[in-house]
This record gives C-alpha cells, sequence and structure tokens, in this order.
C-alpha cells in the first residue's frame, strides 16, 4: 500500500508541472474503444478536455494527465502511453508487478464489437464466430473457459430465457465438441423449455461422449421410458 501511495504521489506531482489541456488532435486519436482484453472493452472520451474512461460498467473514470501522451488510471492502479505508431495503441507503462511482460490495447475498429456485444444485440452467428476466433488466437484464454460459458449458460436459463442459453451452450458445443457436458447442458436446457424430443437427442450426444455421465443418463432413462 505505501508503494501504492507513493506512486500516486509522484504523479501527482508530475501532473502539477503537466498542461492539462489537450490539443484536438489528441483528442481525435485517442477518443474511441479499445480491446482490453479478447471479450473486454475500455472506452476513451472526452468532456471538456478530461479524458474519461468507460470500464466494466464505470462510466466517467476521469484518467489524470502526466504529460503529453500518457494518463494514470486509479481503477487499474496503472500509467497508460498512447502510442500513435503504427496505429493508436494503448501501451502499460513498466512496473515491477508487470513482470516484464508488455500490455497492449490496441484500438477498434468503428462498427466492431466484442463476441459478448454481438451476443447481447442477438448476432448470435457473429458472437460464435467471434469466441471461435478467440480459440482459434489462444486455446487457453480464460474468456473461452468450458465452465465459465456453461455458467453463462445456466445464468440464462435461471432466469428462464431459454432462447439466450440456448444459444450460449451452441457456443460452448462449437467450442468443445468432444465434451459430453456441453450436450448435457444443451439437453437440460431443452428439458427445461419442455422440448423433449431434442433434450433426448442431446442427452444423447452426452452419453455417447461419456457414458459415464449420470445427469445425462438419468435423464435419458427417464425420458425414454415415458
Amino acid at each position: 500500500m505505501k508503494i501504492r501511495a507513493l506512486a500516486l504521489l509522484l504523479i501527482l506531482i508530475l501532473t502539477s508541472c503537466t498542461s492539462q489541456k489537450n490539443s484536438k488532435e489528441f483528442i481525435t486519436a485517442t477518443s474511441g474503444r479499445y480491446l482490453f482484453n479478447a471479450n473486454e472493452v475500455l472506452e476513451i472520451y472526452f468532456d471538456e478536455d478530461i479524458m474519461l474512461a468507460k470500464w466494466r460498467g464505470n462510466d466517467a473514470i476521469e484518467l489524470l494527465k502526466v504529460n503529453d501522451s500518457s494518463f494514470y488510471m486509479k481503477a487499474l492502479n496503472e500509467r497508460m502511453l498512447f502510442v500513435g505508431n503504427p496505429k493508436m495503441h494503448i501501451e502499460l507503462a513498466a512496473k515491477t508487478k508487470h513482470d516484464g511482460i508488455l500490455y497492449h490495447f490496441k484500438k477498434m475498429e468503428e462498427g466492431t464489437k466484442t463476441p459478448n456485444e454481438y451476443f447481447k444485440e442477438k448476432e448470435y452467428d457473429k458472437a460464435l464466430a467471434g469466441f471461435l476466433s478467440i480459440q482459434k488466437a489462444d486455446s487457453l484464454n480464460p474468456n473461452i473457459r468450458e465452465r465459465r460459458i456453461n455458467s453463462w449458460g445456466y445464468e440464462y436459463r435461471r432466469k428462464q430465457e431459454f432462447d439466450a442459453a440456448t444459444e450460449v451452450f451452441k457456443i460452448n458445443i462449437a467450442l468443445y465438441p468432444r465434451s459430453s457436458n456441453v450436450y448435457d447442458s444443451m439437453g437440460d436446457t431443452y428439458l427445461s423449455k419442455k422440448d423433449t424430443i431434442n433434450a433426448v437427442i442431446y442427452y444423447k450426444k452426452a452419453l455417447a461422449i461419456n457414458p459415464e455421465n449420470r445427469n445425462a443418463n438419468k435423464a435419458y432413462q427417464r425420458l425414454t421410458a415415458e
């Protein structure tokens, strides 16, 4: 905590020696959406020459200007460097905590969205393509963990938003076609929709991969015995 307080004090001293006015060119160049990670956005905008950020549902996070190209974001405890070449992007200033890793957030092209954003707008095919693209680039990316996506689908199911839940499990099946669990989850969702025909189909697929899947086996036996 003392190190963080000293770092903040140093930044405040530097900001006091820096002009707080940003050029129109800088405002135009830096305003926009940056890919914070494969499925999350950090938006930079200005209000009366003050740089603000939208991040993780929080609006109007003010960034302290350190110099003409770097700003401190308290919510992250990071100094962000705005770099214009070869294309506008944000780099986090190096520090011990980063362990030598360079964090780089590229500016998104206008109109592009994250997979989650496509999903929220019910552009399900684009959402699926986005998740597959993440997997292709990095199969270990935490945004595409099977359990994480399954939990997301069950959140919709608990809210009885069964169509959305079905679309989430379609994504998980596409990402993990050899997992018994993803088919079992789809079967559960169809059963919640009272679509027993499709429920049986997906429980059967789950059992074809793993005959020891107890949930799928129990549901399949009960539905086919009726």
